[in-house]
């Protein structure tokens, strides 16, 4: 069950060998591509082989201690210890390296928050889910920055995109994709009676520019006004962009910035992102033999947890977690419910990948 471990540093290895061919050297564009992927994997590539090493070195430990010489069957069982301990932290690095895929050591991830069944509620509700991530990413020193959004009179949204950056981002919070449901007292309801609503959150790892190629002619760009709540205009000039791409018939609107310019860029990295998104898809649908994790599989449509109000309550249904401090998390302490879903993701790994010898 190691193969993408060693997949991974044998494709780094190709990669150091390509660094110093000439004909590589020879492009800068090509040189460009592959140190941008040498880089990617370095991480992960480099654990892993000092891993290895001591793997290595703890085989030739023990064979010292079985051998005739008394000294050498004393320096090796003293360094054993510490070479079992040392090859144990390592095996948890790449563990904690391996969750999530391929993507998982990715900086910038676009996070999607879009309203569900529940008119007014579900929009304060996803309100409530953006600035639960919002605070969460902040106390984590992550950049938050909004790409798009769709607000209500109420104050809620019926959609919010947000840009995600930073050390981790995309790893920690990949888990939050699909249907989150809320059980409340709404302030509109006078009897008192609690109503269930909903929101889908989608987290997608942003590409890098040379990953997704798009060019104009392969979307069509429509310019128009932008517009708030109600109808009202936001401001006078056609700055509003949307952008429809061809093949893939995926639609992104981006009104925010009062500059036309602005409001494309943050346009096509949605766009880029989105068909990163359906390019990784389709290959994780042709690998589908493969181990899937009941707590990745990012499925919209899938409930993952459940806000209840009344009890102060929790649930993430997917590893059956409950925390009664409802009110701690939605002020952004995300932490013990991340922390859970990582945990679980490890423990997979360690069952799918076998012992550590």
């Amino acid at each position: 069950m190691r193969d993408p471990l060693e997949e991974n540093l044998q494709r780094f290895e190709e990669l150091e060998r390509q660094m110093s061919d000439p004909d590589v050297l020879a492009s800068s564009a090509r040189l460009s591509a592959v140190a941008r992927e040498h880089g990617s994997l370095a991480k992960l590539a480099m654990t892993y082989r000092r891993f290895k090493k001591l793997n290595a070195e703890i085989n030739e430990a023990r064979d010292m201690a079985e051998g005739a010489d008394a000294e050498m069957r004393e320096l090796a069982e003293a360094e054993l210890p510490e070479l079992k301990r040392r090859r144990e932290e390592y095996w948890n690095e790449l563990l904690d390296m391996t969750i999530g895929g391929e993507d998982a050591n990715r900086s910038r991830c676009v996070m999607e928050v879009r309203a569900g069944t529940g008119g007014d509620e579900a929009a304060l509700f996803a309100r409530d889910l953006y600035e639960m991530y919002k605070h969460y990413c902040e106390a984590k020193g992550w950049k938050v920055e909004i790409l798009s959004m769709n607000p209500t009179e109420l104050g809620g949204f019926k959609e919010i995109v947000l840009g995600l950056e930073g050390e981790g981002v995309y790893r920690h919070l990949q888990y939050e994709s699909g249907g989150h449901r809320v059980q409340r007292v709404p302030e509109t309801e006078a009897k008192g009676r609690i109503h269930t609503s909903a929101a889908t959150v989608a987290v997608m790892a942003e590409p890098e520019d040379v990953e997704v190629d798009i060019k104009p002619d392969d979307y069509r760009k429509d310019i128009f006004h932008a517009s708030g709540p109600g109808g009202q205009h936001v401001n006078k000039t056609a700055s509003a962009i949307r952008l429809t791409h061809y093949e893939s018939g995926i639609v992104v609107s981006c009104q925010d910035e009062k500059s036309q310019h602005k409001n494309l860029a943050k346009a096509l990295r949605v766009l880029k992102t989105r068909l990163y998104e359906l390019k990784q898809a389709q290959a994780e649908a042709k690998r589908s033999s493969e181990r899937k994790s009941k707590i990745g599989s990012g499925d919209r449509s899938q409930r993952i947890r459940t806000y209840n109000f009344p009890e102060n309550r929790v649930t993430d249904h997917r590893i059956n977690l409950t925390l009664y401090k409802l009110d701690h998390i939605l002020a952004g302490n995300l932490e013990p419910v991340i922390e859970g879903l990582l945990e679980y993701e490890r423990q997979e790994l360690r069952e799918a990948f076998g012992t550590i010898e």
